[in-house]
C-alpha cells in the first residue's frame, strides 16, 4: 500500500511518501497553499497511485489539541470531499519542524523552508510506519470521504438563521423600500461585474494567435518534408515534470506566450476537474491553440511508442552524436549528407563566407557542426529527419545564447561569437566545471598576447580527425607533434572551429573568465586533482615537478 504524508501548514504543506512494504518515508517537495491546494494533492496522489493519507496532528504540551489541530481536521475533511474513497490517518505530531530542521542542518548542505516542510513530513510519515511495523495495522480508525460528507451535511442543517422582525407596518415598509433598492444596486452592480468576468475568462481561454496553418498536428509538422511557413503555427518543446503544479506549469506557459493568462488556465482546471490528469512529458505546443486545447494534451499525454529521447552531452563530438543517431535507426548516408548540408542559422555566424564555403578551410565539412549540437536531452516524433533534429539543437544553443547575453559577453574579452564557442570548446575539454573560468582566462591572455594555446585536448582532437584507430599516430609524441592547424600545440591561434559540444559552464566561462588570473599564462592538473597556475614556464616547470609527477607523464 502506498502512502503519502502531509505536513499541513497555512502557508506551504509538506508532502512525504512511502510504500508499506518498504516501511521508509522520503521527503517529496510542497504544496503552496493558493487555492490550488486540493487539487495538486489529489495530483500527487493520483501519479502515486493512491487515495491513503497520514497527516500530522498537532497537541500542546498537555497533549490537547490545538486552534492548528482545527485547522487540520477541517483541512482533512476539504481534502476527503475532493478526493473520492479517501482514507486519512492522524499521526500525532510533536516539534516535527524543529527535528527537521536539526536534521537538514547535519547533512550541512543548504535549504530552505520548503525542505523542513518535506522533511516534517517524512518524519510523521515515518512515525506512522513505525506504529505499523509494531502492531501490524493501523492503531487508529481512518477519516474517509464518507465521514466528511456526513459532517458536511450535519454542518449545513445547524446552519438555520432565525430572524425576528418587531417594527411596525410603516417600519417594515420603509426598510423593506430601502432594502429593496440596495439590493437591487447589489444585483446590477453584480450582473455588470459577473458579465466582465465571464468576458475576461472566455477571451484569456482563446489561443494567444488566430491563424490559418498548414499542418494539423505536431506529428504532421515533424514529417512533413515541407516547413511551415507562418512562425506562429511552428510547434515549440514544452516539458511538464512530475513535480510541476498546475500553478507553475500554466505560469511557464504563460512564459512562453503559449496561453493568454495564467490565472484563466487554473481557474478552467479547477471547474474542469482536470488539474490531477495532466501527465508529465515533453510536448510539441503552439500559439494557435485554446488553453482548452492545450490542457488535453496534457490530459492524452504523449504515447511512448511515438517518440524517442536522445541525448547529447557537453564534451561529446560530432563522431559521437553520429554513432548515438546510427543506434537510432539512421543509416550512415542519411547522417553524411545531413550534417554536410549548408544552414541558415543565426547560430552559425561565422561559420560560412561570403562565397557559401567554409570560413576556414582547414576545417572538415564532415565536422562542420562541431561544437554547435547543444547538450541535451531532446524528444522526437519517430520518423524525423534528422535535419529536424540538428535544427532543434542549434535553436537550443541559440537560446542559451540570446538568455545569457554570450555574443557581447565574448566582444568584451576581444572574441566573437563563433570564437567564443571554439574557446569554450575546448575548455570544455579541458578542465572540470569549477576550473573552467580559471582555465579560460588563461587561454584569454594567451590568445590576447599570441602565444599558442598548448593545449594537449586539440592535439588530441587533430588526431582523431585524421587517425582514429590510432594506426599511425600511436606515441604520445606523435600526437602532441602532429602538425594541424587543430593542434594548438605546434599552431598559433585558436582552432579553425570547435573541438567538442561546449557546455553552459563552459561557454559561461570564456563569457565570464576569472579575472584574478588575469596575470597567470600556465596550468596544469596536478596529481591530487587541484589546478595550479603560474605566470611563468620556470613556475610552470616548478609546478610540474611538486604537483604533477604523474599525470604529466601520462599518454594523451
Amino acid at each position: 500500500m502506498k502512502l503519502i504524508g502531509l505536513d499541513v501548514g497555512t502557508k506551504r504543506i509538506g508532502v512525504a511518501k512511502a510504500d508499506s512494504a518498504t516501511k521508509i518515508a522520503v521527503p517529496n517537495g510542497v504544496v503552496q497553499v493558493n487555492g490550488q491546494e486540493f487539487a495538486e494533492i489529489a495530483r500527487i496522489a493520483k501519479l502515486n497511485k493512491t487515495s491513503t493519507f497520514v497527516m500530522g496532528l498537532p497537541r500542546n504540551n498537555e497533549g490537547a489539541e490545538t486552534k492548528q489541530s482545527e485547522y487540520v481536521r477541517q483541512f482533512a475533511r476539504e481534502l476527503a470531499m475532493s478526493i473520492p474513497n479517501t482514507n486519512i490517518y492522524f499521526q500525532d505530531e510533536s516539534l516535527t519542524s524543529v527535528e527537521a530542521e536539526r536534521r537538514l542542518k547535519e547533512r550541512k548542505k543548504g535549504y530552505q523552508k520548503g525542505d523542513i516542510d518535506a522533511e516534517a513530513a517524512s518524519i510523521i510519515l515515518q512515525d506512522f510506519l513505525e506504529r505499523l511495523i509494531t502492531n501490524g495495522r493501523p492503531d487508529t480508525k481512518p477519516y474517509t470521504s464518507e465521514d466528511a460528507k456526513k459532517e458536511n451535511d450535519s454542518q449545513n442543517n445547524s446552519e438555520k438563521v432565525i430572524k425576528k422582525v418587531a417594527k411596525s407596518k410603516k417600519d417594515k415598509h420603509k426598510l423593506g423600500t430601502v432594502l429593496g433598492a440596495v439590493f437591487g444596486s447589489i444585483v446590477l452592480l453584480g450582473a455588470v461585474l459577473g458579465g466582465l468576468a465571464y468576458f475576461w475568462y472566455t477571451y484569456s481561454l482563446k489561443p494567444v494567435n488566430v491563424k490559418e496553418c498548414k499542418f494539423k498536428t505536431p506529428e504532421e509538422a515533424a514529417l512533413s518534408e515541407e516547413s511551415e511557413e507562418i512562425e506562429e503555427c511552428r510547434y515549440v518543446h514544452f516539458k511538464v515534470s512530475n513535480d510541476e503544479s498546475v500553478a507553475i506549469i500554466s505560469k511557464n506557459l504563460k512564459d512562453a506566450n503559449l496561453i493568454k493568462s495564467d490565472l484563466a488556465m487554473k481557474i478552467y482546471t479547477k471547474l474542469s476537474g482536470t488539474a490531477s490528469d495532466i501527465k508529465a512529458g515533453e510536448y510539441q505546443l503552439r500559439s494557435t491553440m485554446s488553453t482548452a486545447d492545450i490542457v488535453d494534451v496534457f490530459i492524452k499525454g504523449v504515447a511512448d511508442d511515438n517518440v524517442f529521447n536522445i541525448t547529447f552531452l557537453p564534451g561529446e563530438t560530432v563522431a559521437d552524436i553520429k554513432k548515438k543517431l546510427e543506434k537510432q535507426g539512421y543509416t550512415a548516408e542519411e547522417i553524411k549528407i545531413a550534417f554536410e548540408k549548408q544552414y541558415d542559422h543565426p547560430i552559425l555566424k561565422g561559420l560560412y563566407g561570403e562565397n557559401g564555403n567554409l570560413s576556414s578551410s582547414a576545417q572538415p565539412i564532415a565536422v562542420q557542426l562541431e561544437g554547435y549540437i547543444f547538450g541535451d536531452t531532446y524528444q522526437f516524433y519517430n520518423g524525423e529527419s534528422i535535419d529536424k533534429i540538428i535544427v532543434t539543437t542549434l535553436d537550443a544553443l541559440e537560446n542559451v545564447v540570446k538568455k545569457n547575453d554570450l555574443e557581447a559577453k565574448f566582444k568584451a574579452q576581444g572574441l566573437s561569437l563563433r570564437e567564443g564557442i571554439i574557446l569554450a570548446s575546448i575548455v570544455q575539454k579541458e578542465a572540470r566545471a569549477a576550473d573552467m573560468k580559471g582555465v579560460a582566462q588563461v587561454f584569454i591572455n594567451r590568445v590576447r598576447v599570441g602565444m599558442m594555446l598548448g593545449s594537449d585536448v586539440t592535439a588530441t582532437y587533430a588526431a582523431d580527425l585524421v587517425d582514429p584507430m590510432r594506426k599511425k599516430l600511436v606515441s604520445n609524441y606523435d600526437i602532441i607533434r602532429y602538425k594541424s592547424p587543430y593542434n594548438t600545440r605546434v599552431s598559433a591561434g585558436l582552432t579553425p572551429g570547435p573541438i567538442s559540444n561546449p557546455g553552459l559552464n563552459a561557454l559561461l566561462a570564456v563569457a565570464d573568465p576569472d579575472s584574478s588570473k588575469k596575470s597567470m599564462y600556465y596550468f596544469l592538473t596536478g596529481d591530487d586533482g587541484k589546478m595550479y597556475y603560474s605566470d611563468t614556464e620556470a613556475g610552470h616547470n616548478q609546478n610540474i615537478r611538486k604537483y604533477c609527477r604523474i599525470l604529466c607523464n601520462v599518454a594523451l
